[in-house]
Formats: structure tokens, sequence, C-alpha cells
């Protein structure tokens, strides 16, 4: 119990899927306008997360790695079937993406209006495959691990989001010099919050 809330929190600031690997920033920057929607996004990518990291898990156990499917018979021991992972890991991911647009599309438009074309490309949100293929390189021995390492990226990615988010919205009141007005104080502000991130890294979790 004490290794999964190892993880769990480690990979909510140590691990961090923005800050530590700078995974996911196209959204991360677009949607970051403000914080409802960042709460909304990211609440989306905590979900898909939780659902298609453990669902990968189970297929790189069961099935993908070499000596996966000797449950199948003698014949299977030696079948690997690891090449496979990209294009299966990628089709769990898209399939439970859709999901989440239909459910958001129908329970709460307002924020699938608000979110646009950034909610289906959770599909091809690098933190979402960085988990998958985080999971299959760290070998974590149970579903278990494999859920608290998704959920803790999730929490993360929400944290950095929400919080990039309002600090934007401070700024829409700031007198910030023209040359750096838009992008240019948002990279700036992101590398201060990855700094600040960074004093993480000295925890013994």
């Amino acid at each position: 119990m004490e290794n999964v809330a190892s993880i769990f929190v480690k990979s909510i600031f140590v691990d961090n899927m923005i800050f530590a690997y700078f995974l996911g920033m196209c959204s991360y920057l677009a949607v970051s306008k403000n914080v409802k929607t960042s709460i909304g996004l990211g609440a989306a990518v905590i979900f898909v997360l939780v659902i298609t990291l453990p669902l990968n898990y189970l297929l790189e156990t069961y099935v993908l790695r070499e000596g996966a499917l000797a449950w199948l018979g003698p014949n299977f021991k030696t079948l690997d079937l690891s090449y496979l992972s990209f294009i299966l890991f990628i089709a769990v991911i898209a399939a439970m993406t859709q999901l989440v647009e239909m459910a958001v599309e129908k329970f709460t438009p307002s924020l699938y209006a608000s979110l646009g074309i950034f909610l289906p490309l959770i599909a091809v949100n690098c933190s979402i495959m960085g988990g998958s293929l985080f999971m299959q390189q760290r070998a974590f021995n149970s579903i278990v691990e494999a859920t608290s390492f998704a959920a803790g990226s999730g929490v993360g990615w929400l944290l950095a989001i929400v919080g990039l988010a309002a600090i934007r919205e401070k700024m829409e009141y700031s007198q910030v010099p023209l040359p750096l007005r838009g992008l240019g104080i948002t990279f700036i502000t992101v590398a201060l919050m990855a700094l600040a991130f960074l004093s993480f890294s000295g925890l013994k979790i």
C-alpha cells in the first residue's frame, strides 16, 4: 500500500507529465486561458488515463510481452507481440477518448463547446500515450500500481493546467510588456512553474 501511495504522489509532483517530461504541451498551452475550461479538460485527461492505462497494462501483461500468451498453451510461450504495443495502445486510447467526447457533448454541452477541437485531440495527447509507455518501461508489479500511476499523472496534469490558467487570468489585469504579451509571458510562466516543481525532486518518497 505504501508503494501505491508513493507512486501516486511521485507521479503528481516529481514525475509531472508537464513539468518533468513536457508531454501534452499543445493542449496545455491552448486551453489554459481560463480555469473552468482547464478543469474540464483536466478531468477528462484524468478519466482517460485511469481507464486506458490499466487496460493497456492488461494488454501488455497478458498479450503483448514475450511469454505473455503462455496461458494459451506451450506453443505460445516464446511468442513476443511487443511490436504491436504502439498501435494497440493508441487504439484503446482513441476508443476511450471517443466515449469521453460523447459523454461531455451529451451532459455538458457548454464545456464541449468551450473545449472545441482539443477534446477529441486527447486521443493524440502525448501525456496519455506517455503514461502507457512509462507503464511499460517501469514494469509495475500489479494493476493497482499502474492505476495509481495513471491517477497521479492525471492529477498532476490537472494541477499544472489549472495553476497556469489561474495565473493567466490574473495576468489579464497586469501590465505585461507588449513584446511578451500572449505566448511569450506564458512560456516564461511555465518555465518558472517547472522550476518550482523541480524542488519536489529532492523528496524521498
